[in-house]
Protein backbone atom coordinates (compact mmCIF):
# COMPACT_ATOMS: atom_id res chain seq x y z
CA UNK A 1 0.00 0.00 0.00
CA UNK A 2 1.38 3.35 -1.03
CA UNK A 3 0.00 6.13 1.12
CA UNK A 4 1.35 8.75 -1.28
CA UNK A 5 -1.44 7.86 -3.73
CA UNK A 6 -4.04 8.06 -0.96
CA UNK A 7 -3.44 11.64 0.20
CA UNK A 8 -6.34 14.07 -0.28
CA UNK A 9 -6.91 17.63 0.91
CA UNK A 10 -9.85 18.29 3.19
CA UNK A 11 -11.53 20.26 0.41
CA UNK A 12 -11.59 17.07 -1.70
CA UNK A 13 -13.18 15.21 1.21
CA UNK A 14 -15.86 17.87 1.57
CA UNK A 15 -16.70 17.83 -2.14
CA UNK A 16 -16.52 14.06 -2.66
CA UNK A 17 -17.56 12.46 0.64
CA UNK A 18 -19.88 9.85 -0.90
CA UNK A 19 -17.26 8.84 -3.49
CA UNK A 20 -14.57 8.56 -0.81
CA UNK A 21 -16.83 6.36 1.35
CA UNK A 22 -17.42 4.07 -1.60
CA UNK A 23 -13.68 3.96 -2.37
CA UNK A 24 -12.86 3.12 1.25
CA UNK A 25 -15.31 0.23 1.25
CA UNK A 26 -14.14 -1.16 -2.09
CA UNK A 27 -10.38 -0.71 -1.80
CA UNK A 28 -10.04 -1.09 1.98
CA UNK A 29 -7.11 1.33 1.74
CA UNK A 30 -6.85 4.23 4.20
CA UNK A 31 -6.92 7.80 2.95
CA UNK A 32 -4.78 10.52 4.51
CA UNK A 33 -6.59 13.87 4.79
CA UNK A 34 -4.48 17.02 4.78
CA UNK A 35 -5.26 20.49 5.99
CA UNK A 36 -3.03 23.41 5.06
CA UNK A 37 -0.59 20.93 3.55
CA UNK A 38 -0.17 18.86 6.73
CA UNK A 39 -1.52 15.36 7.37
CA UNK A 40 -4.35 15.71 9.90
CA UNK A 41 -6.41 12.53 9.77
CA UNK A 42 -6.62 9.04 8.35
CA UNK A 43 -9.91 7.63 7.11
CA UNK A 44 -10.45 3.91 6.84
CA UNK A 45 -13.36 1.53 6.43
CA UNK A 46 -14.92 -0.01 9.53
CA UNK A 47 -13.89 -3.60 8.69
CA UNK A 48 -10.22 -2.59 8.40
CA UNK A 49 -10.44 -0.60 11.63
CA UNK A 50 -11.97 -3.54 13.51
CA UNK A 51 -9.33 -5.89 12.13
CA UNK A 52 -6.57 -3.51 13.24
CA UNK A 53 -8.08 -3.27 16.73
CA UNK A 54 -8.24 -7.08 17.02
CA UNK A 55 -4.63 -7.32 15.89
CA UNK A 56 -3.58 -4.75 18.50
CA UNK A 57 -5.45 -6.65 21.21
CA UNK A 58 -3.65 -9.87 20.29
CA UNK A 59 -0.29 -8.09 20.29
CA UNK A 60 -1.03 -6.71 23.77
CA UNK A 61 -1.83 -10.23 25.01
CA UNK A 62 1.46 -11.50 23.56
CA UNK A 63 3.39 -8.62 25.16
CA UNK A 64 1.76 -9.33 28.54
CA UNK A 65 2.69 -12.99 28.23
CA UNK A 66 6.28 -12.14 27.38
CA UNK A 67 6.46 -9.81 30.39
CA UNK A 68 5.17 -12.59 32.65
CA UNK A 69 7.79 -14.97 31.28
CA UNK A 70 10.53 -12.38 31.81
CA UNK A 71 9.40 -11.97 35.46
CA UNK A 72 9.36 -15.73 35.93
CA UNK A 73 5.63 -15.59 36.64
CA UNK A 74 4.93 -18.92 34.95
CA UNK A 75 3.52 -22.32 35.84
CA UNK A 76 4.77 -25.50 34.19
CA UNK A 77 2.19 -26.99 31.80
CA UNK A 78 1.83 -30.26 33.74
CA UNK A 79 1.17 -28.38 36.95
CA UNK A 80 -1.39 -26.11 35.28
CA UNK A 81 -3.22 -29.06 33.68
CA UNK A 82 -3.30 -30.92 37.01
CA UNK A 83 -4.79 -27.85 38.70
CA UNK A 84 -7.40 -27.36 35.97
CA UNK A 85 -8.47 -31.00 36.22
CA UNK A 86 -8.74 -30.73 39.99
CA UNK A 87 -10.85 -27.58 39.66
CA UNK A 88 -13.14 -29.30 37.14
CA UNK A 89 -13.58 -32.32 39.47
CA UNK A 90 -14.43 -29.99 42.34
CA UNK A 91 -17.03 -28.17 40.24
CA UNK A 92 -18.55 -31.44 39.02
CA UNK A 93 -18.79 -32.77 42.59
CA UNK A 94 -20.35 -29.51 43.73
CA UNK A 95 -22.94 -29.69 40.95
CA UNK A 96 -23.82 -33.29 41.92
CA UNK A 97 -24.24 -32.26 45.56
CA UNK A 98 -26.58 -29.40 44.58
CA UNK A 99 -28.72 -31.78 42.47
CA UNK A 100 -29.18 -34.11 45.41
CA UNK A 101 -30.35 -31.30 47.69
Amino acid sequence: MKLSTQIKPISYLKANAAEIMEQLTEDRQPIVITQNGEAKAVLQDVASYEQAQETLALLKIIALGQAQIARGDVTPAREAITQIRADLRTKAESAKTKKRS
